[in-house]
């Protein structure tokens, strides 16, 4: 039987679908890329529905989205705490255990939806929902607070950045969350300030990004500081980015906001 191959994410949908059913990108829609390179992440359409697991994923809104799953039975999802807009009475909910990490001086919390039921998540800004299927044995990492929800099946971790959060507003360092498949499939939903675009770097190859416009990469992808002799301001004699190394996946946020330090 013919299927469509999604552009986007590589997922498989019936001829005469609107939308991939992995990841819920229009199918009927070009993809655009630009002369350097870098893809738009396809801007998902209202309503539009996809399927992980048991369960299924409906974006509603377009300027500030929001994520409502209907979780099947056996399934779970996890988002951090104040992401979450709303739920099923039924649907019960619990802390995952991250360890030492604060956020605004409160302890960081990440909690796990449980199914069966339906429960919403919506981040507190305009911009774009970049919905990321992991397939087996995949690691991506994401800059802080930019995860809307994971799958139970991919694994959660964070790593702390030194010489880039501190340098632009005086604190120890950004954190980065790393989420990596096991022996199954998994997906990732992630929240793009403005517009998010992509890029695909060639081994070796390298291209300089503000940190605040990071948004995820493949593990592949090395991330350095690098200090470049432009003098900012009167206090500032450098110029701090991020040096990104292929091969793999780059993604970045057009609109981008510096988290304090926690």
């Amino acid at each position: 039987m013919e299927r469509i191959v999604c552009t986007w994410c590589q997922g498989q949908s019936d001829v005469g679908s609107r939308s991939c059913v992995v990841c819920g990108a229009p199918l009927d829609a070009k993809q655009l890329v630009t002369d350097s390179g870098w893809r738009e992440a396809p801007r998902l359409r209202d309503m539009a529905e996809f399927n992980f697991g048991a369960s299924t994923c409906q974006v509603e809104g377009e300027i500030v989205p929001v994520a409502e799953m209907n979780l099947g039975m056996g399934d779970s999802v996890y988002f951090e705490h104040h992401v979450m807009l709303w739920k099923d009475e039924n649907v019960p909910v619990s802390a995952m255990n991250t360890g030492s990490r604060s956020f605004g001086g409160m302890p960081f919390t990440v909690t796990v939806a449980h199914g069966p039921g339906r429960v919403a998540v919506s981040r507190d800004a305009t911009g774009e929902m970049v919905v990321l299927p992991l397939h087996p044995s995949m690691e991506v990492d994401t800059r802080e607070h930019a995860f809307l929800a994971a799958s139970a099946s991919v694994g959660y971790s964070f790593v702390r950045i030194k010489g880039l959060s501190n340098i632009l507003h005086g604190g120890s360092g950004m954190y980065m969350d790393r989420f990596v498949t096991q022996g199954g499939p998994g997906l990732l939903l992630l929240h793009g300030n403005g517009n998010v675009f992509e890029r695909l770097l060639a081994p070796g190859e390298k291209i300089m990004v503000e940190p605040g416009g990071f948004l995820y990469k493949d593990s592949t992808v090395q991330m350095n500081t690098v200090q470049l002799p432009v003098k900012i301001s009167m206090l500032r004699r450098s110029m701090f980015l991020a040096e990104m190394v292929g091969p793999g996946r780059v993604g970045i946020q057009s609109m981008y906001v510096h988290h304090g330090s926690e």
